[in-house]
C-alpha cells in the first residue's frame, strides 16, 4: 500500500481504516503502524497520527468498528445541534458490554429506534433525547440550545424521557424539563423565568414573535398586553460586539413600535434578583397606566 492507496482508503473510510477490510495490505498496515504514520483508535481501527484527535475521526471510528453503536452524550450533541459540545470522551451505547478503551466510554443499553438518527454511516441519539440526557443541573444549557435552535421541542423531550423511562438519573432530568416549561433559550433566561415564577409574576410569555417593519423579533420575555419586553443579555453579549450592536437596532425598532424595553444582564440576575423583580413590576404598573391614559 503506497501513499496514494493509503490516502484513497482513508478518504473512503471517512478518515479511518479497518484492518479486516484491508486483509491484502496487512503487512503495509503493520509497517505504517510501526513507523507511527498510523495509530490505533479502537481495536483494528486506525487513523493518521495527525488526525487521530479530531472529533469527526473519533466518532467515525466508533461507528466503523461497531456498526450497531449509537453515539450519545456530547458526541450526539455535536452531530445533532451543538457543534462545540464538550467532548472529553466519546460515548456510545451498544447492546453488548465492551471493555473500556482510552478516550471512549461504552454504555450497555438499547436506544429506541425512533430516537436514533442515522446519516452518512453514523448513528446518534436524536436531539430531543440527547438534550434530555445531558440535562443535569451542570448541563441544562443543552436543553436551552436545543430549544433555541429548534432542533427539538419540549414535548419531544418529554416523549424521549417517557421512551427511556427506566434510565438512571431520569428524576433529575424530569426536574430540568419542569424548570424548562417556559422554554428558556439560555441559562440567563432560565434564571429570569425562575425569579418571575417564584415571585408570582404572571401574564408573560417567553420568546414571543413580534413583527416590526417586516422583520420578526423574538422577545425574551414579553407582557403582550402591557407591551413590555424584558430582554436578557446572557454571557454571549459580554464578548460578542456584533450581538451587542444588533440588539441595539432591535431595541430601537421595538420602541418605535410602542414597546417599553427593559434590559438585564446575567450579573444583574445573579447578584440582584429582588431588584430584577421589582423593576419588572414597576414597569408593568407604568405601562398599564400609560396605556389606559392614567399617566
Amino acid at each position: 500500500m503506497d501513499e496514494a492507496e493509503l490516502g484513497r482508503a482513508l478518504v473512503a473510510g471517512g478518515g479511518v481504516l479497518r484492518r479486516q477490510e484491508l486483509a491484502e495490505h496487512r503487512a503495509a498496515l503493520d509497517w505504517q503502524l510501526r513507523s507511527g504514520r498510523l495509530v490505533p483508535l479502537l481495536p483494528g481501527t486506525y487513523a493518521l497520527a495527525e488526525q487521530a484527535g479530531e472529533p469527526a475521526v473519533r466518532l467515525r471510528a466508533v461507528c466503523v468498528t461497531h456498526p450497531d453503536a449509537v453515539l450519545v452524550g456530547g458526541a450526539a450533541a455535536r452531530l445533532g445541534f451543538w457543534p462545540t459540545a464538550p467532548l472529553p470522551v466519546v460515548e456510545a451505547a451498544l447492546p453488548v458490554g465492551l471493555r473500556p478503551q482510552p478516550g471512549y466510554r461504552w454504555q450497555r443499553r438499547r436506544i429506541p429506534p425512533e430516537l436514533v438518527v442515522e446519516r452518512g454511516g453514523l448513528r446518534w441519539t436524536d436531539p430531543a433525547l440527547t438534550a434530555v440526557e445531558l440535562a443535569t443541573e451542570a448541563c441544562a444549557e443543552a436543553v436551552d440550545l436545543a430549544l433555541r435552535t429548534r432542533s427539538a421541542t419540549l414535548a419531544g423531550m418529554h416523549e424521549a424521557l417517557r421512551l427511556t423511562r427506566h434510565r438512571a438519573g431520569n428524576a433529575e432530568r424530569a426536574r430540568v424539563l419542569l424548570d424548562s416549561r417556559d422554554e428558556p433559550w439560555s441559562e440567563a433566561e432560565r434564571r429570569a423565568h425562575r425569579l418571575l415564577r417564584a415571585a408570582g409574576v404572571t401574564g408573560w410569555r417567553s420568546n414571543l414573535p413580534v413583527v416590526v417593519s417586516g422583520r420578526t423579533y423574538y422577545l425574551d420575555i414579553a407582557f403582550r398586553g402591557a407591551r413590555l419586553a424584558v430582554e436578557i443579555d446572557g454571557r454571549l453579549h459580554e464578548d460578542d460586539d456584533s450581538l451587542f450592536e444588533s440588539d441595539r437596532w432591535r431595541q430601537n425598532a421595538l420602541v418605535r413600535a410602542g414597546w417599553r424595553v427593559l434590559r438585564f444582564t446575567w450579573a444583574m440576575l445573579r447578584d440582584h434578583p429582588e431588584e430584577f423583580v421589582q423593576e419588572v413590576r414597576a414597569a408593568l404598573v407604568l405601562q398599564t397606566q400609560w396605556r389606559t391614559g392614567r399617566l
